[in-house]
């Protein structure tokens, strides 16, 4: 398996006026079946979060909405 690897997406908006601290994270980890999956989460700063996993057929698939979603975050003003 020599699929490459892509690296985690690490966003954050913080915004003080609106006392606003939070984080989002795209990361693609493969299965136990081989499969893809992405791995979301997201929360406000300093906490655990919330968690979502979304599974793929392969990789393509799998960092092609991870790319798609980073790019909806960073319009909402999200910076890495």
């Amino acid at each position: 398996m020599h699929e490459q690897r892509a690296r985690p997406v690490f966003l954050r908006r913080i915004d003080g006026a609106r006392n606003m601290a939070r984080f989002y994270v795209l990361s693609l980890q493969p299965t136990l079946f081989g499969e893809m999956s992405l791995v979301r989460l997201w929360g406000r700063i300093g906490t655990r979060g919330r968690q979502k996993v979304h599974f793929f057929e392969d990789c393509r698939q799998a960092a092609s909405e991870q790319s798609r979603l980073a790019g909806r975050k960073i319009k909402r003003g999200y910076m890495s």
